[in-house]
């Protein structure tokens, strides 16, 4: 072992993480509406009371090839990530990159992100004809392949960032680096959510101003009416990739926006695309951008903190050599995929709140419904996915749920 290895910061490491949790399940037990639904246990209307049985036999046969193609590509990137960062493939494949420490890490990282990316394409390319098949996507396939290369840049970026802090962080600071890492990437994750709707965003879609009429006007005066400031009201060309129906609030303090898609404010009547907006301003008025940030700057300390641990039982890693790379790549990928169910129970309580605060704001609970239908039907969700998927995967409540709620709400108004 080298003198670095011995003098692994274990107990700083043990701090950190520590420090990372606590203030994540503080700032979740705060922030996160836990009870959004006063009352009894909701309870979802059978889903044939809503949808015929052909729709919901077309959502199901819909959601099946997703799920497939959209697993498989999971399960394929995971175990290459295990593979190449737990085996003596990857460490050998890490040593043989030339080039000072810094481009090593740029280097290895683009090289795992590409073979990753040549593994799960065919699953990617099946998964798109599979939406192009139902409808859902109006790409070709070289459009696809663009997005994707582009997500693909971006991804190679963010993550070349971090490992640089990472392994740049322990190569001064021996003992320290997890509080130095930990800090600088839980800030990169607050910068992050201000400079991604002006930066990140218009590499995938065109935004607009939503001309003045009706919706615009309707729009303006609900986010008074809740007293919420809005920045900018927005149209994105989503048609030219997607028939679904959709609409997000990103950022927040000068660069909060309300993008709505323009095949919603086309398709849907003005009533029931403003229960859409109604639902993006209530994530506005909640602060729920800044809450997912702090959120993920906590889990990020707390993530830094374990990987000093995990490092420090490794016999012969050194975070602060590139050879580490593959390694750290693993480990990420494998705790994304255990926290899963933690970030999207998390969300569905922060949606449902929203989808309260909508029905209250219009108090147009037929509106509400109707809506709900249009995006399952749009979308092809699957009104009743069995439960382990559901907390697995499911970062909004069912469709029926979200129908149950607008039966409910109005009797709190």
């Amino acid at each position: 072992m080298t003198q670095g290895d011995r003098r692994t910061p274990t107990k700083v490491a043990a701090v950190v993480a520590v420090v990372g949790a606590v203030a994540f399940v503080a700032l979740a037990t705060t922030l996160v509406p836990w009870d959004p639904v006063p009352g009894p246990t909701l309870t979802a209307p059978a889903a044939d009371t809503v949808f015929s049985p052909h729709q919901i036999a077309a959502a199901e046969a819909f959601t099946r090839g997703a799920r497939l193609w959209s697993w498989s590509s999971l399960g394929v990137s995971l175990a290459i990530a295990c593979w190449l960062g737990f085996s003596s493939l990857g460490l050998r494949l890490a040593r043989a990159v030339p080039g000072p420490w810094w481009a090593r890490v740029v280097l290895i990282v683009a090289v795992l992100a590409l073979v990753g990316r040549i593994a799960t394409l065919p699953f990617a390319l099946l998964l798109h004809d599979h939406l192009v098949d139902y409808g859902l996507s109006t790409q070709t396939r070289p459009e696809f392949l663009l997005d994707l290369a582009k997500g693909e840049a971006i991804g190679v970026v963010v993550t070349s960032l971090a490992v640089l802090v990472v392994v740049g962080s322990a190569r001064p600071w021996k003992r320290a680096w997890p509080a130095v890492a930990g800090g600088v990437l839980a800030g990169f994750v607050l910068v992050g959510s201000l400079a991604y709707p002006v930066v990140i965003e218009p590499i995938f879609n065109h935004f607009e101003p939503l001309p003045d009429g009706q919706l615009r006007s309707q729009i303006l005066a609900l986010a008074d009416q809740e007293g919420v400031d809005v920045d900018e009201v927005l149209v994105a060309d989503a048609s030219r990739r997607t028939t679904t129906l959709n609409a997000y609030v990103s950022g927040f303090g000068s660069t909060r926006r309300v993008v709505v898609y323009d095949n919603l404010v086309k398709d849907l009547p003005p009533g029931e695309a403003l229960s859409v907006v109604a639902h993006e301003l209530a994530h506005a008025r909640h602060r729920d951008v800044l809450t997912g940030s702090l959120l993920g700057a906590a889990g990020v300390l707390c993530g830094v903190g374990l990987l000093g641990l995990v490092v420090g039982l490794r016999r012969g890693a050194s975070i602060s050599d590139p050879a580490v790379v593959p390694f750290v790549l693993a480990l990420v990928a494998l705790a994304g995929f255990v926290s899963t169910p933690v970030q999207n129970t998390i969300s569905r309580q922060i949606e449902t709140r929203a989808d309260v605060d909508a029905l209250r704001a219009t108090r147009d609970p037929e509106a509400f419904v109707q809506m709900q239908k249009e995006l399952a039907l749009r979308s092809l969700s699957d009104p009743t996915p069995p439960a382990l998927v559901q907390l697995w995967f499911g970062s909004h409540p069912t469709t029926m749920q979200r129908i149950g709620l607008a039966e409910r709400v109005p009797e709190k108004q």
